[in-house]
C-alpha cells in the first residue's frame, strides 16, 4: 500500500506494509539512519523523531497513522556544513561520547524547544525522560540544551537598531 510520507519537509510516498514502524521506512525506504534502532520496545528513545512537533518513539509508530502529518528527523535540523542550533550546540558543548543516542536526544530537545526555548533542567529532564544515554553525558547534554535555546533565542532577536522608529 502506498503511503505519502512528509519528512523534512519533503514528500515521499512510500509502499510498505501500513503496520510497518516509521524507523524502519526511515532507515529501508528513505535511507535516513539519523533515528537508531535501540530497543525495539520504544524503552531507550534512541529512535525518537518529531511528527507535528511532538517527539515521537519511530519505533512504536506504525506509518499508517503518519499520512499528511509533517515528520522532522536530525537530518532535518541541519547539515554538516550549516549545522542548526541545536546540532551547533551539542557541537561547541562536545555533549557526544559514542553518539548513539544522540540523534533521538536532539529530537527530544528539538520538540521542547519548540514549546519552549528557555526550559530549566527540571523541563529538560522531564522532555528527556524516555531517552537513555549509558555514556555518562548527562550534563553536557543538558547544558547543549541550554545553549541551543539561547542560539534559537539570538537567531530570531532583531537587531539592535532593528525596529526602531526614526
Amino acid at each position: 500500500m502506498a503511503i505519502l510520507l512528509t519528512v523534512n519537509g519533503s514528500p515521499h510516498e512510500v509502499d510498505v506494509d501500513p503496520a510497518t514502524p516509521l524507523l524502519y521506512v526511515l532507515r529501508g525506504e528513505l535511507a535516513l539512519n539519523g533515528a537508531k534502532y535501540g530497543c525495539g520496545l520504544g524503552q531507550c528513545g534512541s529512535c525518537t523523531v518529531v511528527v507535528d512537533g511532538e517527539a515521537v518513539l519511530s519505533c512504536m509508530v506504525p506509518v499508517m497513522l503518519l499520512q499528511g502529518r509533517e515528520i522532522t528527523t536530525v537530518e532535518g535540523l541541519g547539515t554538516i556544513d550549516k549545522p542548526g542550533p541545536l546540532q551547533q550546540a551539542f557541537i561547541e558543548v562536545q555533549a557526544a561520547q559514542c553518539g548513539y543516542c544522540i540523534p533521538g536526544m536532539m529530537m527530544s530537545a528539538h520538540a521542547l524547544l519548540r514549546r519552549n526555548a528557555r526550559p530549566s533542567d527540571a523541563e529538560i529532564r522531564e522532555a528527556l525522560a524516555t531517552n537513555l544515554c549509558r555514556c555518562g553525558t548527562h550534563m553536557r547534554i543538558l547544558a547543549a540544551i541550554r545553549r541551543a535555546g539561547e542560539l534559537m533565542q539570538a537567531a530570531s532577536l532583531p537587531e539592535p537598531d532593528e525596529g526602531r522608529a526614526g
